[in-house]
């Protein structure tokens, strides 16, 4: 077999068959403190594909850092046959540790892209994953949650008229999938300007561990890992195989009154029109509102907060292809 190429990032070299953390530097807290970004490099003794898993873009989106961890802690890439592993456990260590989406100025790493090396705190962040980790990956998943107290439902979203992405959420085998359109200056967006494939995952809410998400979101990592011949096939890439569903249409169902939001649903679940999947009542009991389904479908996205003003997103629900 053709032996793997070294890698150089941030002027370390990773030869065939070793492993190295690489630290990117960011800056610093306000005490001083260097806020550097591991980067975990498994670099296998054959050709291949380099895959990058990613988590934490989102600084409150920790179902996706823990995803990452426990690949990591279980030493699923210690034994890489071939190609490249690039994972990036948390890449928005200052929203992580304000508990915040953002960074502490407010800004949106994965509206930053592709970054600057003199800008603000976002993006430098991008600029050296942009120029430092991004041109090494042939293609990559990026772990994320749903935010406000909305959970997803595990979900695949791959980019409209890209077969690669298309192929590699086929492969994945999330519960649902469907296609997503690429924003302006996400992390997705450059790398698609670089012909990358990035899936996307979805999973759970933002500061809340989702035991199902996480596990689907290892599961579906071996798989891909697996396909390209990167790992042995691991018992857990072929456990619950899912029958993925593929959405087309998708709609946010949307509060029409405030008040006192219970679903009577499960994500997840597949819906029929007309049917009850909640009631929005105000504080004495006096006025109750029913939240019924407009069409046959699925509902992947869910408000866990109680309380709801009007115009909320109650329901993220689709039609099936």
């Amino acid at each position: 077999m053709p032996v793997n190429s070294t890698k150089h990032i941030l002027n370390t070299e990773i030869k065939p068959g070793e492993h190295k953390v690489i630290k990117l530097p960011i800056g610093s807290l306000p005490t001083g403190t260097p806020i550097k970004i591991p980067v975990y490099v498994f670099n296998g003794k054959e050709k291949g594909p380099t895959i990058l898993l990613q988590g934490g873009l989102h600084g409150d989106e920790i179902n996706g850092v823990e995803t990452c961890k426990r690949m990591l802690v279980n030493e699923y890439f210690t034994d890489i046959k071939k190609g490249c592993v690039i994972v990036i456990p948390l890449l928005n260590v200052y929203g992580f540790i304000h508990f915040s989406r953002e960074l502490p100025d407010g800004k949106d790493v994965n509206r930053s892209f592709p970054g600057s090396k003199s800008g603000s705190l976002a993006g430098r962040i991008a600029y050296y994953h942009t120029h430092e980790i991004l041109p090494h990956v042939d293609f990559g998943i990026d772990f994320h949650t749903g935010g406000a107290m909305r959970s997803n439902f595990p979900q695949i979203r791959y980019t409209p008229n890209c077969s690669k992405s298309k192929k590699l959420a086929k492969v994945f085998n999330a519960p649902i999938q469907f296609e997503s359109s690429l924003i302006k200056k996400s992390f997705r967006a450059t790398a698609e300007k670089k012909e990358t494939p990035i899936l996307i995952f979805e999973g759970g809410e933002s500061m809340r561990f989702d035991e199902l998400s996480i596990n689907e979101g290892i599961q579906g990592a071996l798989r891909v890992l697996a396909k390209h011949g990167m790992i042995d096939t691991h018992s857990l890439a072929t456990k619950n195989k899912n029958k993925t569903v593929h959405l087309t249409f998708r709609k946010w169902l949307r509060a029409r009154k405030g008040g006192i939001f219970t679903s009577h649903i499960h994500n997840g679940d597949e819906i029929e029109k007309d049917q009850v999947l909640g009631y929005i009542t105000d504080a004495y009991g006096n006025r109750s509102i029913v939240v019924k389904a407009p069409f046959d479908g699925y509902v992947f996205c869910i408000n866990n907060h109680p309380l709801v003003s009007q115009g909320d997103a109650l329901f993220h629900i689709g039609k099936k292809r």
